[in-house]
């Protein structure tokens, strides 16, 4: 079992290993194995970078995330120049389907709606987003419309468990019920909970993925 010191320390290294990140500006607790993180950053991406160095730790059984995000004066944006640039930004992305996706920007916040087939194309969307200047935080409310038949999906996703390098597949038990899934078992860090979740979305049929996986080291 890890101590919050040394899981801290550890944070506090993969921190200063971010190109993007100055560490100097984020504020590490640790309790029980949760991270939470603090402090003020000048754009959305090293605020999700920051999570995702927290979260690739080992031993961390969650993350707390409340870190700010303030833009110098030079890069403020009204709510309808971010909408404008939110709406191109995925007109001219390839993976999100044109005329699908609604944006609505209230004090930097944007709010993307609408409907699409996969999740990927949901993520797409709002990857689009996130790294445009003005934006505080991206609410993605996208909902999924599918129509593949969700017979042996729990089977495929146990194969892409097997085959995969950084999941240990053995203690991870797969239920289907119609297009969600549900993960029970456990693993050996967050980052390993984090990637049986991506790969149970990239199974075709799924909508919804239940991630109860339980972190023990």
């Amino acid at each position: 079992m890890r101590t919050d010191l040394s899981i801290k320390e550890n944070v506090l290294e993969e921190l200063q290993w971010q190109p993007s990140i100055d560490e100097t500006q984020i504020g590490v607790i640790v309790k029980d194995g949760i991270v939470t993180l603090s402090g003020t950053v000048d754009s959305y991406v090293k605020k999700q970078e920051a999570e995702k160095a927290a979260r690739s730790v080992v031993g961390v059984k969650g993350v707390a995330e409340e870190i700010a995000v303030k833009y110098g004066t030079n890069s403020n944006k009204s709510d309808t120049e971010i909408a404008t640039a939110a709406v191109n930004a995925l007109k001219w992305n390839i993976s999100v389907p044109e005329n699908k996706i609604e944006v609505k920007v209230e004090n930097g916040w944007v709010y993307l709606t609408g409907e699409v087939l996969w999740d990927f194309e949901k993520n797409a969307a709002k990857r689009a987003v996130e790294t445009l200047t003005g934006v505080h935080y991206v609410v993605n409310n996208i909902t999924l419309k599918n129509t593949v038949d969700a017979v042996d999906i729990k089977e495929k996703i146990k194969k892409a468990f097997e085959r995969s390098a950084d999941i240990d597949a053995k203690d991870i038990i797969v239920k289907a019920d119609g297009h969600t899934i549900k993960l029970t078992g456990k693993v050996h860090s967050l980052k390993e909970k984090d990637k049986a979740k991506t790969t149970a979305y990239y199974a075709p049929g799924v909508w919804r993925v239940e991630n109860e996986l339980e972190v023990e080291y």
